[in-house]
């Protein structure tokens, strides 16, 4: 096997979700995930501490990438346009591969009660980037904390709808239309 060894994030991701669903994610070990990507188990651990991050890969860079996006909005947007330049910002990470792994990753969290909590912890952690994002710009609680979390669930819903093979529109659109439903369906409570 080559010292370097090109793409093996994206192989292990590729690897263990292609296992996952062929096998079940109880039934995959890391070493057959390893193996599956051309490559070793000590290559797999230097990417990832265990199986179940592998389906998380790229969380950090994700947060980054929505608070990145709402320090860069204008000083005269409200929450959530500030909220949907990050959501914007993000959803340029998502590559078509992603999109075509998305069906599977989604059935193998959906199928496993730990992958769901830790999926839960990762839309914490989206809503703690987007909320301390908007109290720097001067967005007290809570206003900061309702709009990160609108931004989640229009994160939630547009993602799932972007992975359905049948959907035909790009991420960025859908984060937008399901951030303006939300907002409408906000404005309808009173």
């Amino acid at each position: 096997m080559s010292r370097w060894e090109p793409q093996a994030r994206e192989r292990l991701v590729r690897a263990a979700v292609e296992l996952f669903d062929e096998h079940g994610y109880d039934n995959t070990t890391v070493v057959q995930i390893a193996q599956r990507a051309g490559l070793t188990k000590s290559t797999f651990f230097r990417h990832f501490p265990d199986k179940r991050e592998v389906l998380f890969a790229g969380q950090d860079v994700l947060c980054e990438l929505l608070a990145g996006g709402i320090d860069a909005a204008p000083d005269e947007a409200t929450p959530l346009s500030a909220v949907a330049a990050g959501l914007e910002a993000a959803a340029g990470n998502f590559t078509p591969e992603l999109r075509a792994i998305g069906p599977a990753l989604r059935a193998v969290v959906e199928s496993n009660s730990d992958l769901r909590e830790r999926e839960a912890l990762k839309h914490h952690s989206f809503a703690d980037a987007m909320t301390l994002a908007l109290r720097r710009r001067g967005i007290a609680d809570p206003a900061a904390g309702l709009a990160a979390w609108l931004g989640v669930l229009a994160f939630t819903d547009a993602y799932a709808r972007w992975v359905d093979p049948a959907c035909d529109q790009e991420l960025a659109a859908l984060l937008h239309l399901k951030l303006r439903e939300l907002h409408a369906a906000i404005s309808s409570l009173d």
